[in-house]
C-alpha cells in the first residue's frame, strides 16, 4: 500500500465534527481490498474539531488537518494522495452494495482506453422513509439526467490527471463542488448506477421543501454569477 507504483485509488473525506459514524464508513470503504489498491485520506477542517481524536491511532488511514472550508480540505487531501484515481466523498455518505464492482469496471475501462477519461458521480439517495425523500431523490435524478450536474454528496470520482488539469477545487466557501463539475465537459460526466446513501438529518432539520429550494436558489445565483457573499449568506440561513 505504500508503494507508489501500485497505488491506484485515493479516497478523500473532508470532515468537521464527524467522528461518530466515520469509523464504520472507513471499514466499509476498505472492502475495496484486494480488488483495488487504495488509501483513505481524512482531512479535518478544524480548529475545534474532534474528528481525528475519534479515529485514534488507526494505521489504515492518512489523517490530515486543514484550514476550514471543504474546498481547502479536499485540495489538501488530493495534494497528499498517491492514487491515479481520486474519490471525494462526504463523511455522512455511504456507498451501496455493488459500488466496488462498478468503480473497478470503470477504472479498468479508462485504463485500457476503452472509455474516455470520464469523471463520475453516484446516484443520490437518502436514509429516510416516506414520500418526501423519494420525491427529492427523483428531483435530483432529473437534474443529473438532464444537466449532468451532481452535487458533492453524490461523491466525485475523477482521475488525478483530470483533477490536476482543472487546478483542483477553487477556494470557495460554497458551490465548490458545482464549480469543479461545471469545468468538466458535459459529455465527460458519467452518472453511476450505484447509490450514494446520504444522511437525511439536514433535510429533516431544515425541511424537505425549504432546504432544496434554498439550494436551488444558491445554484441559480451562482449560475448568474452573483457575488459569492450573497450565496454564502443565503446558504447560512
Amino acid at each position: 500500500m505504500t508503494d507508489k507504483a501500485i497505488m491506484t485509488f485515493s479516497i478523500i473525506i473532508p470532515v468537521l465534527h464527524e467522528g461518530e459514524g466515520l469509523l464504520s464508513l472507513i471499514d466499509d470503504l476498505h472492502t475495496l481490498r484486494p480488488e483495488i489498491p487504495h488509501e483513505i485520506i481524512v482531512v479535518d477542517g478544524g480548529p475545534g474539531s474532534d474528528t481525528l481524536e475519534a479515529l485514534g491511532e488507526r494505521k489504515d488511514i492518512i489523517a490530515l488537518v486543514s484550514p476550514p472550508g471543504r474546498a481547502r480540505q479536499m485540495n489538501k487531501g488530493a495534494g497528499m494522495a498517491r492514487g491515479k484515481v481520486l474519490l471525494f466523498l462526504h463523511a455522512d455518505t455511504v456507498l451501496s452494495d455493488g459500488w466496488v464492482r462498478e468503480v473497478h469496471t470503470l477504472i479498468d475501462r479508462i485504463g485500457t482506453g476503452d472509455k474516455p477519461d470520464t469523471a463520475a458521480a453516484f446516484r443520490f439517495a437518502l436514509d429516510d422513509e416516506g414520500i418526501k425523500p423519494r420525491l427529492l431523490e427523483a428531483a435530483v435524478a432529473f437534474r443529473c439526467a438532464v444537466f449532468k450536474l451532481p452535487y458533492g454528496d453524490q461523491g466525485l470520482l475523477i482521475s488525478r490527471r483530470r483533477y490536476d488539469a482543472l487546478g483542483g477545487f477553487k477556494p470557495l466557501k460554497i458551490m465548490e463542488d458545482v464549480d469543479l463539475v461545471r469545468r468538466i465537459p458535459r459529455r465527460e460526466r458519467l452518472m453511476l448506477r450505484t447509490k450514494a446513501m446520504t444522511s437525511a438529518a439536514r433535510y429533516r432539520r431544515d425541511g424537505y421543501l425549504k432546504r432544496p429550494l434554498r439550494n436551488l436558489t444558491c445554484l441559480t445565483l451562482y449560475t448568474l454569477r452573483a457575488p459569492s457573499t450573497w450565496i454564502e449568506r443565503l446558504y447560512g440561513q
